[in-house]
């Protein structure tokens, strides 16, 4: 399946305003606002913080599938998906991120 084909799949995130990822310190490191360009990664990393309550290393490594053709993108052009990237980060380190909603 597609990005888009993964996207139709995941809940609505019409109820949110960002998501914010915080480092183990409780320090937030990214923030993903819901707006044009990036209202998909929102919407991949609201469903995994749902399914796993963090961006654990599962949590990645689900969201790299629901990413699809982005992944093999980002993997041979780092820097272009800063939010794949993050994913990437996530497997290779085994250190994840606690996950703050913020409703619009």
């Amino acid at each position: 399946m597609t990005f888009a084909d993964n996207l139709k799949q995941l809940p609505s995130i019409t109820h949110l305003a960002a998501l914010q990822l915080l480092d183990s310190a409780g320090q937030i490191v990214a923030t993903i606002e819901n707006k044009p360009g990036k209202a998909g990664s929102l919407a991949v990393y609201a469903a995994l913080a749902a399914r796993h309550g963090c961006i654990d290393v599962a949590g990645a490594q689900e969201g790299l599938v629901l990413f699809a053709e982005h992944t093999s993108d980002a993997r041979a052009n780092p820097g272009k998906h800063p939010n794949i990237d993050r994913l990437l980060e996530v497997i290779a380190s085994g250190q994840g991120y606690a996950v703050k909603t913020i409703d619009a």
